[in-house]
């Protein structure tokens, strides 16, 4: 079933997804590969490896030249007994999932119609004739979550095959197995399968945190989804002690201290080439110890800004100040707004061989390879102040502090920059103008400032539409109750200037979009970040050293054309990204 590459050529040619130049560059590549190797590439593999295709077109491709109908399993919920005639290690070994049956045919989706040996295997497993169908690898992803159970479900297997056995040794006694038999099993659940299910379950939900909370009568565990915590299992009270021990020695912290907080961290292996940190902090509450976990997944290289969905001129502007050899980067927002994200994403940009970079963090939250991490310590008195004085003796190019919380770090951070480092750091502060009297407000000169600062990032995260939103239009009152806190005119001037929006569009008849629940959502999925990037001007400067405040910094920086997050939020819901009520809830916050 093999496509000849002649007829994928003229294929890809007559579609017009790629031009014949890169085409021809392609097959010149195929014939010097086997004039040096004696091996062939296929013509496909040089255009997915060049760029010029995305993997998932060029299996559509396939599939058309070949005949074989191309199926999108997306959003589709697959019956549990169809999924289970393959098994889950050969699905993801193979990429292939059973969707259909019928009375004597079984069809699956797979990535490569070519293995042979996954449809043979299946064949005589299920004694059904195969019908091979390609797919996409999103397709193929969202199927093998549904192999996993719900937390729920899972819970009661669990329980079930501890019920189970007691029934099978009440049956040897000549006994019955009562409702408080029962209700101990619950209470004597394997405490190491609980906490491997729960950190399990919130992987695969992409969970921001995992609390578990004692209360008076049970023990709630959350999970903080897309921002948002939401209610994930009940257990009983007893169990409380016997998971915060589990997740203490995961964490190798003291078993017998319950009566101050911990701080501690393990990771997880969470598939073939993902591993997950998890940040544990313990508290001592009236009821006993909670527990939150933060899950920090650790391959975040790869991420760009335009990922992070910066746009326009605030792109151009963090761009360039990354160019720039000496001066201060600062990112601002309150505690999960995504600064910490947005650090990182600006350091993997930065991490060339021909630089040195350096941070001191608290706590360390991603690794990444070529960086010179320090943690701070300062139950022995290496704090942010002391780590800096440190790192500026380790010549670095760059210095990352992880944040800037007192008038000591933020005097040395300042010097840093001032003497020929770039400086990138976080501060909590509700808007981007609001960084300028903050470090003020920590004895920073004035004039240091101007002389420093190249950008200021404020943000903050809104859940993200899925592809299941709905499309409305505003009421001219609608419009006037809106435009009562943002200025539609720099929204629909910033949207022209990107090609979102014509000339002749007006607001009443340009679209917004509002969520729809789904069967496994509701509405969202993901978040996405909405910023505004104020530049240290030559006017911004003269404010500073005026000591103005953050209004009117921020007033003049509007003037020079900074959208700020309010009115990115809404340039963000014209583009179908989110919802006018997600953002002004945010922001709001």
């Amino acid at each position: 079933m093999l496509i000849e590459d002649t007829q994928l050529y003229k294929f890809i040619l007559d579609s017009g997804l790629v031009s014949k130049e890169d085409l021809e560059v392609a097959k010149k590549e195929m014939q010097e590969s086997l004039a040096k190797t004696g091996m062939e590439n296929r013509l496909g593999d040089v255009l997915v490896t060049n760029g010029k295709i995305t993997a998932d077109n060029l299996r559509r491709m396939q599939a058309y030249v070949l005949g074989i109908p191309f199926v999108n399993l997306k959003g589709n919920k697959i019956p549990f007994e169809t999924l289970s005639f393959i098994p889950e290690p050969i699905a993801r070994k193979h990429n292939i999932v059973a969707f259909k049956k019928d009375v004597d045919a079984l069809e699956v989706a797979m990535l490569d119609v070519n293995d042979l040996s996954a449809i043979d295997f299946i064949k005589k497993k299920t004694n059904l004739k195969i019908q091979p169908r390609l797919t996409d690898s999103d397709s193929i992803k969202e199927v093998l979550v549904q192999y996993q159970k719900s937390l729920k479900a899972e819970f009661g297997d669990i329980i079930q095959k501890e019920t189970d056995s007691l029934n099978m040794i009440a049956e040897e006694k000549g006994e019955v197995v009562s409702a408080d038999d029962i209700k101990k099993i619950a209470e004597d659940l394997p405490v190491v399968r609980i906490v491997d299910t729960l950190i399990k379950h919130a992987i695969l939900q992409n969970a921001s945190d995992i609390h578990i909370e004692p209360m008076e009568d049970e023990v709630l565990v959350r999970y903080r989804i897309d921002g948002l915590l939401h209610d994930a299992m009940v257990l009983p009270k007893q169990a409380g002690p016997s998971v915060s021990a589990r997740i203490k020695v995961l964490s190798d912290l003291k078993l017998d201290e319950k009566r101050l907080p911990q701080d501690g961290r393990f990771k997880v292996q969470a598939g073939d080439n993902e591993k997950v940190s998890f940040r544990v902090s313990i508290l001592p509450t009236y009821y006993g110890e909670k527990l939150v976990m933060r899950l920090l997944r650790e391959n975040v290289s790869g991420f760009t800004l335009e990922y992070l969905c910066f746009h326009g001129e605030s792109l151009e502007h963090v761009h360039k100040a990354l160019r720039q050899s000496t001066g201060m980067i600062l990112t601002t927002g309150p505690t999960g707004s995504g600064k910490t994200t947005t650090l990182y994403t600006m350091l993997d940009l930065l991490n060339t061989p021909d630089v040195n970079i350096s941070t001191i963090e608290d706590p360390i939250e991603y690794q990444m390879k070529r960086i010179n991490q320090t943690q701070v310590r300062p139950d022995i008195g290496f704090s942010f102040a002391q780590g800096i004085r440190t790192l500026v003796r380790q010549d670095p190019n760059i210095i990352m502090v992880g944040e800037i919380r007192d008038n000591e770090t933020a005097a040395l951070a300042v010097n840093a920059a001032l003497t020929g480092h770039l400086v990138l750091s976080t501060l909590h502060t509700n808007s981007a103008a609001g960084a300028i009297p903050r470090l003020l407000d920590m004895k920073v000169e004035p004039f240091l400032l101007a002389s420093t600062v190249n950008v200021v990032i404020g943000q903050r995260l809104v859940r993200k539409l899925t592809d299941t939103k709905e499309k409305y239009f505003l009421s001219k009152a609608e419009l006037a109750q809106l435009e009562k806190t943002v200025d539609l005119k720099r929204v629909f001037e910033a949207l022209k200037v990107e090609n979102i929006l014509k000339a002749d569009d007006t607001w009443p008849k340009i679209a917004f979009y509002k969520k729809v629940k789904g069967p496994d959502d509701d509405g969202f999925k993901g978040r996405i970040g909405i910023h505004e990037v104020l530049v240290m001007t030559s006017t911004i400067k003269e404010l500073v050293m005026k000591n103005a405040t953050s209004s009117d910094i921020e007033m003049q920086a509007r003037k020079e054309g900074m959208l700020s997050m309010l009115e990115d939020g809404i340039f963000k819901c014209v583009q179908g990204l989110t919802t006018i009520e997600e953002v002004l809830r945010v922001i709001s916050e």
